[in-house]
């Protein structure tokens, strides 16, 4: 469907025409006229797939630009994904001169307090923050018509619920609510009935959260087999750019460093760098100065970046949703892209399970052999040499090819030249990455021996289990508890991280 048949006013029009959008993606044609409507709406749609124009396009349609209160509002899980939706909400609006403000941790809120006193009509920020300027009564939402929660799945894994309600009681009762996710586990549903009236559900086949775009594989390896098998992967792949994500911020920093030292230009993220480094990072990477972005799932949330060709899964993730989340930063706009998973013996069942949740059987992929990785290296040379000859520019060497051609034979002044110019192989520089604690076998999300008759059963989020065998107590059911709380713990200590910027509220 065409963006001139949703009923959107012209001055939007004339701005998606210079874009240079003509179609809308599924989420947009289904969700804008419903908007337009003045209906609450649920959207499940992947990050990359349109929705900050599906939301940001009606919003923008009913602000009244005479009227200087704030209007609009999008809670948004993390900074970067604020400042995101903040510079395209603007870029939808400038025909229109919609004045559009972010708020977030980690930057002065001095100066975030004289942009709202500057009347903005929407603004868009993450719920620490937001909170902070309620209670400053520097925000002031008595005239807000649409409320918009961006990314609720995130969210609610991040642990905002709380700080989100107390915002929603701030807002009149009589607005227009719109939330977005992903995925849609139950906690957000139930979210829906306390906020939201009648909402329309708009949801995007399941087929299309792990986009046929993408070609999805796995790789059983032991933990200590992982990181040379990755590099000999980027050899025989080729991945132009491309992250990778580790459960940890200690394994984050350790895939970085050994990284580095075999060469590869990477930078890595989590939630123990400030806000300046993170952001500069993601500058880096985006403007290409990096070939690959490593991050943790907590410091990953909400970035949209365009061109990642591939996404590696060091660790593969504690839950399904993640995953969806993961690969989804690849194989947009209808491009191509590669998602790899490592696995580790005891990790068979969380592979099964991710594969019910997208509908899609990843497939085997082998560790490529010493050879399959020279002959990847020296296609990189070819290439090199077949572009410089394109270029036609090396009539000022042709005298000293020459005299090279008078002392040596063809074929070894080309093999040398091809062996100069091919990639070193990036194996033979030793780097140690310290094992990680194995998820358990038995707990997580492992499939129930139902399905798969003889093995481990478990719940889908780590509740309860189907065979009620965690009820007669004994050390090893205490031992699961125990790593159940450990992992807690550490996820709630990175998110905490994550928002150390506040004195107060958790952002």
């Amino acid at each position: 469907m065409k963006f001139n048949e949703l009923g959107l006013a012209p001055e939007l029009l004339s701005t998606i025409e210079r874009s240079g959008f003509e179609e809308a993606t599924p989420i947009q044609a289904q969700t804008i006229p419903l908007m337009l409507q003045g209906k609450d709406v649920i959207g499940q749609a992947q990050t990359g797939t349109g929705k900050t124009a599906a939301f940001g396009l009606p919003i923008l349609q009913m602000i009244d630009t005479a009227d200087r209160n704030v209007q609009a509002l999008v809670i948004s899980p993390t900074r970067e994904l604020a400042v995101q939706t903040q510079e395209e909400l603007y870029k939808l609006g400038v025909d229109k001169h919609v004045k559009v403000q972010a708020v977030y941790g980690g930057a002065d809120i001095r100066r975030q307090i004289r942009g709202l006193a500057d009347h903005p009509q929407i603004v868009v920020g993450t719920p620490g923050r937001l909170l902070d300027h309620l209670n400053r009564h520097t925000l002031k939402l008595q005239n807000l018509r649409t409320l918009v929660l961006d990314e609720a799945d995130e969210m609610l894994d991040m642990g905002f619920i709380e700080d989100i309600e107390n915002i929603v009681k701030s807002a009149p009762e009589t607005r227009q609510t719109l939330l977005f996710s992903a995925t849609m586990p139950a906690p957000i549903m139930r979210l829906t009935n306390t906020f939201m009236r009648e909402p329309v559900t708009v949801q995007i086949k399941s087929k299309e959260l792990t986009a046929d775009t993408v070609d999805q594989y796995y790789v059983r390896s032991k933990d200590f087999e992982k990181f040379d098998i990755m590099t000999r992967l980027f050899d025989v792949q080729s991945p132009e750019l491309t992250l990778i994500f580790g459960r940890t911020k200690r394994r984050v920093d350790e895939l970085t460093r050994g990284l580095k030292a075999r060469g590869y230009r990477a930078e890595g993220i989590h939630g123990d760098l400030t806000q300046q480094k993170r952001m500069s990072v993601l500058r880096q990477f985006k403007g290409g100065e990096l070939d690959f972005l490593v991050a943790t799932d907590v410091a990953a949330r909400g970035l949209d970046i365009s061109g990642v060709t591939h996404v590696y899964n060091y660790d593969i993730p504690q839950d399904p949703d993640s995953y969806v989340h993961r690969i989804g930063r690849t194989g947009r706009a209808g491009k191509s892209g590669v998602s790899v998973t490592f696995v580790t013996p005891n990790e068979v069942g969380y592979l099964r399970t991710i594969e019910d949740l997208t509908k899609k059987r990843m497939m085997p992929l082998k560790p490529p052999t010493a050879k399959e990785a020279f002959l990847g290296q020296v296609s990189t040379g070819l290439e090199t040499i077949k572009a410089q000859i394109e270029a036609d520019d090396f009539e000022k060497y042709e005298p000293m090819a020459e005299g090279l051609l008078e002392s040596y034979t063809p074929l070894q002044i080309v093999s040398a030249y091809l062996k100069a110019v091919s990639p070193d192989d990036a194996s033979t520089v030793p780097v140690k990455i310290t094992p990680e604690r194995p998820l358990p076998h038995r707990g997580g999300y492992a499939r129930s021996s139902s399905n798969h008759g003889g093995g481990h059963g478990g719940s889908y989020r780590g509740g309860s289990r189907s065979n009620g065998d965690h009820r007669n107590g004994g050390s090893r059911d205490g031992k699961r508890q125990f790593d159940k709380n450990r992992r807690y713990s550490e996820k709630r200590s990175e998110r905490q991280n994550v928002k150390s910027s506040f004195k107060k509220h958790k952002d």
